[in-house]
């Protein structure tokens, strides 16, 4: 995945998803087994989404959400946005539990990074360690973000939601979400020396495993 910021439209198989899910959670205020089928559509994305920005807790964080998902489904409005955003608004608030470890994280992977192989002899080789490099940059980079920057931007970078589903997730309004990520990019483009971070070397994939 692309790291983008971009706000795609999510068309008809989207509003497919969020009328699904909505009666989903209809249904489970009744028959509370049937809340175990948003645990299957959505633990895994959470998990992973949880697992790039905090290793080593996704484990215990993704299931949090959904204890607290589902504790809370009586209290959820439809009005507020769809149960996939909502999901990712609970992870985002536990998230903040691990704002130290997040960036840790970050400052541990720019300092791997940041000197290239004494080895680097070939092309292929070269060119790795530059991207790894380059990673690190953006590593130290995100971790330089504030936290409303930082969440706000990978809400939409790596788990692709709309900036009308962050604004959802993170209850602030889309202009606030806009604003947002328009300052987080720019520090970004600053901290790369003005290199376009939505490059496929920003994937959130190969950050992912550059962090792993």
């Amino acid at each position: 995945m692309i790291l983008s910021t971009d706000d795609t439209p999510g068309g008809e198989l989207r509003l497919s998803a969020e009328h699904r899910d909505a009666e989903t959670l209809r249904r489970s205020r009744t028959d509370p087994e049937a809340f175990a089928e948003l645990y299957d559509r959505y633990f895994g994305e959470l998990h992973r989404y949880a697992a790039r920005r905090v290793d080593g807790t996704a484990d215990d964080l993704a299931a949090e959400v959904f204890l607290i998902a589902f504790s809370q489904r009586g209290r959820y409005d439809p009005a507020r946005g769809s149960i996939r955003a909502w999901l990712y608004g609970i992870t985002t608030h536990l998230i903040k539990r691990h704002r130290r470890a997040e960036v840790r994280g970050y400052r541990a992977l720019a300092r791997m990074s940041a000197e290239p192989p004494s080895d680097a002899s070939d092309e292929r080789l070269v060119a790795r360690a530059a991207a790894s490099a380059v990673r690190g940059r953006l590593a130290a980079a995100l971790g330089r973000l504030s936290a409303r920057d930082r969440d706000t931007l990978l809400l939409v970078a790596w788990a692709e939601l709309s900036q009308t589903e962050a604004a959802a997730a993170l209850g602030v309004p889309v202009g606030t979400v806009a604003s947002r990520l328009h300052r987080a990019r720019r520090q970004l483009r600053e901290a790369l020396g003005d290199t376009n971070p939505t490059q496929e070397v920003f994937s959130g994939k190969e950050f992912r495993n550059e962090r792993a």
